[in-house]
């Protein structure tokens, strides 16, 4: 079995998370793997590492050339320069607890995609929920949003069946088109119920800014478009479908996400939006 995986890590005005990403990256227990940094801005994050006593020969710096042009160009240099067959995603403000890549690995051979629950937190580490938890099992395409319903950026994939590259014409969530290419030929994924991937949620990050809302919104919109006229098609049969329910609700609850807000300063999108999903699912059944 090949024990070897690339994690691709881009890093924008990162200097006070890459040190925590850095850790998180050498504390693994599955220790066969390559870390490749790539930078969006001037900042040499090899000497950043190099001040806060973290480097490592598995550590590769490399630079998109350019200062903010966002992450989809950053991660598809890392993914181009990627040596193993295996790969991960790894934001630069976000962190992996120590069995991720062990318990990914285990999953890896027989499926070519794995998920985990998600531990969302704020920029101050205070734990704030956990998506996806529960037990560890195989997800059809179809499920797979009604489970990982925030974010797709602790995916772990087999580049020898798909190797796919971030859009960077998307205006954001970009993580959506990025999933939507690995199951276009994969069917399903195999998902750990354990939150193993830490999601920071940065004032600075583009879902906390203002007017958010509609940047997202019209991305979703377009997503749906996409969709519905065929530019996605999925392995798993009914996924299609199943997606296009899936953002219909996260498009309505979108909407009014903004106005919940204001009635219930500091409520997450998540915390708004689960309710609406069970309630979805429960009315179809």
């Amino acid at each position: 079995m090949d024990k070897n995986i690339s994690i691709i890590t881009p890093a924008y005005r990162a200097n006070d998370t890459i040190a925590r990403a850095a850790r998180s990256v050498v504390g693994q227990t599955h220790q066969h793997w390559e870390w490749i940094i790539v930078g969006d801005d001037p900042l040499d994050y090899e000497a950043v590492l190099g001040r806060a006593g973290i480097l490592d020969d598995r550590f590769r710096f490399l630079s998109t050339g350019e200062n903010g042009s966002g992450s989809p160009p950053a991660r598809n240099i890392g993914i181009d320069a990627a040596q193993y067959r295996y790969s991960a995603i790894l934001d630069a403000d976000d962190f992996m607890h120590e069995e991720k890549l062990t318990r990914a690995m285990q999953h890896l051979p027989d499926h070519g995609i794995v998920s985990c629950a998600l531990a969302v937190t704020s920029n101050t580490l205070e734990p704030l929920r956990s998506v996806a938890e529960g037990s560890d099992r195989t997800l059809l395409a179809r499920d797979y949003k009604f489970v990982n319903f925030s974010g797709d950026s602790m995916l772990v994939y087999d580049r020898q069946k798909a190797d796919p590259r971030f859009n960077p014409e998307f205006p954001c969530l970009t993580d959506i088109e990025f999933a939507l290419k690995l199951f276009a030929v994969n069917e399903s994924c195999f998902h750990l119920g354990t939150p193993l991937h830490s999601y920071v949620k940065e004032p600075s990050s583009i879902s906390n800014k203002p007017g958010a809302s509609l940047k997202m919104i019209e991305t979703k919109k377009r997503l749906l478009e996409a969709l519905g006229s065929g530019q996605y098609p999925l392995a798993d049969p009914q996924a299609v479908a199943s997606m296009m329910w899936f953002y219909k609700l996260s498009l309505d609850a979108e909407r009014g996400f903004e106005s919940k807000l204001k009635a219930q300063p500091g409520i997450l999108f998540e915390d708004h939006l689960e309710p609406k999903l069970r309630s979805a699912i429960s009315s179809s059944r």
